[in-house]
């Protein structure tokens, strides 16, 4: 039997870390994750505090120890002097994937202005593909999704749509999501047979 592809997902908050307020990130991340998913998975969780060296660290520990093929991080990724998340994300990285960044932002402008504060990037680690998402749930799911219109049609592709080709070109296993969520694009020759 093969193990379930690991996922880590790493919420980052002052007040959660610190028990002030409940963390609304990995329970969402959870929900988006077990309808989009075919692939057996099993999440690695963390709640951490804005700290750029706790971040670096959960981040090492998550891709060098737990092998995790993706990490999903929430929250820290405005312009806020507490948010460090993008620059802990780079710290760790040996490439940088600028198009998730950019894809993120298109999906928010189309429901809110602010979106172009928003500074996440992707990067690859090793084998494993880091993604910075936004913290409100709402958002985190609009950004995985996309942007659709009154049909289910993709008006604005998600960025969740290219993570598995992406996972499949660094090495890691192969994903496969539920069309109805989000389709992840392949080319053919890329695709493996369902079964």
């Amino acid at each position: 039997m093969t193990n379930p592809f690991k996922i880590g997902l790493l919420s980052i908050s002052d007040r959660a870390a610190s028990g002030v307020y409940e963390d609304k990130g990995i329970p969402a991340l959870n929900e988006w994750l077990a309808s989009a998913l075919i692939t057996p998975w099993e999440a690695v969780t963390r709640v951490i505090p804005d700290e750029q060296g706790k971040i670096e660290s959960a981040l090492r520990e998550l891709v060098d120890a737990e092998n995790c093929s993706l990490v999903l991080t929430t929250g820290g990724t405005g312009p806020a002097l507490r948010d460090v998340t993008p620059e802990a994300t780079l710290a760790v990285a040996d490439k940088i994937m600028p198009g998730f960044g950019e894809q993120m932002r298109q999906i928010s402008l189309h429901f809110v202005p602010t979106a172009i504060l928003s500074r996440q990037v992707a990067v690859i680690r090793k084998q494993s593909l880091i993604i910075n998402l936004p913290g409100q749930p709402k958002s985190i799911r609009e950004t995985l999704e996309g942007v659709k219109d009154e049909q289910g049609k993709p008006v604005v592709h998600g960025i969740f749509s290219a993570v598995p080709y992406c996972l499949d070109l660094i090495g890691a296993p192969y994903l496969e999501t539920d069309e109805a969520v989000v389709k992840a694009f392949r080319p053919k020759s890329a695709q493996k047979p369902q079964g």
